[in-house]
């Protein structure tokens, strides 16, 4: 067995610049965790080559890769536009349009027939995750004319965000339902749910897969308002959260992101929900064969932070340097992980369960945990061998941030795929029953290359039961 270098995941879009076989097997072997397909893009004969061809190459190469469905949700997009890039100049004007038409610097389409009734006269239209700023004039009938406020350049279907507009939309769209379907079809059953503003959305989606005989994981994508405010209700229901900063960036002030940020993926490390930071860590990759500094430290920061997966979107999807993009993003994650004990995680879940309010409200799981990171550090640990019925367990242990690689022992495919979003946690597939698990992980981690003689590893056991783990065991490899 071969264990990656980095222990913060990786997810990468897989798009036109990544889904050839050749480039899809250097991202496996380079380190990508997960990979996303963004179901806003390409046709379903697309995305169902995709999933063929990550599967197909996956086994190949004999290693774990998650599949992730980003549903699109209710997202507000310009329409075709005549030539592109198209420029949009400061202190000209431009009138959107509910009617479909290819798009000039005078006359632009947008996606939403009640884009005239959501602004009124002053409001802001910002396109293209806010770099462009639009000031709207005045409406009439099924447009309206805007002021460029702040110009540059514009492609087909970029996005346009109405900051604190009322708007007439369904978070989960027919379309999205429509997608679940395809990929339940497909063997993917975890998906990413666009522009949540409360539990209700999550639970819908999950309700649709139940219908149709099918257990579905989510990952609740925080970038409205509503949604940072309904947070922890949120949390309750997904099974991971994704901070995607481009639209959320133009919901809330920009300045209030990088705290709103740290605050999501603190509580979701405390509830053991793996949390993926996203949107231009790398973005300046997508042209450039080296990123920012002030890029490399956000994705620094990020893991510092406790996120569990880090994302790269346009870099590896349209990108000139998918592979180098994802290369940086794992020796930036090596860097962190080697030296992050010297930098902090002090607020991270170790120490909350030491203190007053967070003793009130420890399990036994969260004790178990704790003894672990304990153990970890006391007797040079380098295994955590976790069975687990539920993805709980080595999840739980994760929170804390042990030093030690976690080996997560699962019987079911997509719980064991899951733990593919989990920082530190290697997932191992048991197609066969164990009837004796330490006996079996004991010749596990002699036979794997891993270990050597007189190395010590902890073993945490239950009873059997979902979510039963309430003992750890410390043995000695002969």
């Amino acid at each position: 067995m071969q264990l990656p270098n980095h222990k913060t995941k990786i997810v990468c879009t897989i798009g036109p610049a990544s889904r050839s076989k050749t480039i899809l097997k250097r991202l496996i072997k380079g380190g990508m965790n997960v990979a996303r397909l963004n179901f806003s893009h390409g046709s379903l004969e697309d995305q169902r080559e995709n999933i063929h061809r990550i599967k197909s190459v996956a086994n190949q190469l004999n290693q774990t890769v998650a599949i992730l469905i980003d549903l699109p949700g209710p997202k507000i997009r310009i329409g075709n536009l005549q030539c592109e890039p198209l420029t949009l100049k400061k202190g000209h004007n431009v009138s959107l349009t509910t009617e479909n038409i290819p798009g000039t610097e005078s006359l632009i389409s947008v996606n939403y027939e009640k884009l005239p009734v959501s602004v009124a006269k002053g409001s802001k239209i910002l396109l293209n995750d806010g770099f462009i700023q639009l000031k709207v004039l005045e409406i009439s009938g099924q447009e309206v004319k805007c002021k460029v406020m702040i110009g540059g350049q514009l492609l087909s279907h970029k996005g346009l965000n109405l900051p604190k507009a009322k708007m007439f939309l369904n978070v989960i769209t027919d379309r999205d339902l429509e997608f679940v379907d395809f990929g339940l079809s497909e063997g993917v059953n975890t998906f990413s749910v666009s522009f949540v503003e409360k539990a209700a959305d999550i639970l819908k989606v999950k309700q649709f897969a139940r219908e149709r005989g099918k257990s579905i994981y989510t990952v609740a994508k925080i970038e409205r308002a509503e949604a940072v405010k309904n947070i922890d209700e949120l949390l309750e229901v997904t099974d991971a959260v994704m901070v995607a900063r481009g639209d959320l960036g133009d919901q809330i002030p920009i300045e209030e992101v990088p705290i709103i940020q740290k605050k999501i993926i603190h509580k979701a490390n405390l509830l053991g929900r793996p949390a993926v930071t996203a949107t231009q860590m790398l973005g300046s990759m997508v042209e450039n064969i080296r990123p920012t500094r002030a890029e490399a430290t956000d994705v620094a920061n990020a893991i510092l932070d406790g996120t569990d997966a880090v994302m790269l979107s346009e870099e590896t999807a349209i990108g000139k340097y998918p592979v180098e993009a994802l290369e940086m993003m794992t020796k930036i994650a090596v860097s962190v992980e080697r030296q992050q004990k010297t930098v902090g995680f002090a607020s991270g879940p170790g120490a909350y369960f030491k203190i007053a309010a967070g003793r009130k409200k420890t399990s036994v799981e969260d004790v178990i945990s704790m003894n672990v990171l304990e153990a970890t550090h006391q007797l040079d640990i380098r295994f955590i061998l976790a069975p687990t019925n539920t993805g709980n367990t080595p999840r739980r242990i994760s929170r804390v941030r042990p030093d030690s690689w976690i080996l997560s022992f699962c019987r079911d495919k997509s719980k064991h795929d899951f733990l593919s979003f989990t920082y530190g946690v290697h997932p191992v597939l048991i197609e066969n029953k164990v009837d004796n698990w330490p006996e079996f992980l004991l010749k596990f981690i002699k036979d794997s290359g891993l270990t050597r003689k007189g190395q010590k590893v902890i073993l945490t056991l239950g009873a059997g039961q979902s979510g039963g783990t309430d003992s750890l065991r410390v043995m000695v490899l002969p």
